[in-house]
């Protein structure tokens, strides 16, 4: 199995600092500092690329879930969103909130939803994530 690869650098101090991150695939490329990982600012930030990852990761399993159930997926959408919340003197991601909507032929709603609470637990960044509070919203396109 390959060995994958990201890559940060921070120039500055950490209020006044700039940074970049880049995907080592060259797939993604982008800015991120201070302000926009805590202030709202334009850029990106690390909590973001983390959602990025849980949502893709969660989608893939639940749909190979889905099809080895019997019910391939037409399409599984998903958005994760991290709170980044002040923690104490600092600050600390806090829970993170799966929303997913599935197309998914010939399967019930209640079938769907368990898949989906199996994808969450056994997906490989939520077992790395093991110890945070991971919330999902599965709904079932009609």
């Amino acid at each position: 199995m390959p060995v994958r690869q990201a890559k940060a650098q921070w120039e500055g101090d950490l209020k006044q600092g700039r940074g970049s991150m880049k995907l080592g695939s060259g797939a993604w490329e982008g800015p991120y500092s201070f302000g926009s990982r805590f202030e709202g600012a334009q850029g990106s930030n690390p909590e973001e690329m983390l959602g990025a990852a849980h949502a893709g990761c969660f989608t893939m399993a639940l749909a190979n879930k889905l099809a080895q159930a019997g019910h391939p997926a037409q399409r599984v959408h998903t958005t994760a969103q991290v709170h980044l919340d002040k923690s104490g003197e600092g600050f600390g991601i806090t829970r993170i909130q799966l929303t997913t909507e599935g197309s998914v032929p010939g399967i019930s709603e209640q079938e769907f939803k368990r898949l989906a609470e199996d994808a969450k637990a056994n997906c490989l960044v939520s077992k790395v994530l093991k110890g945070l509070s991971i919330e999902l919203q599965a709904t079932l396109a009609r």
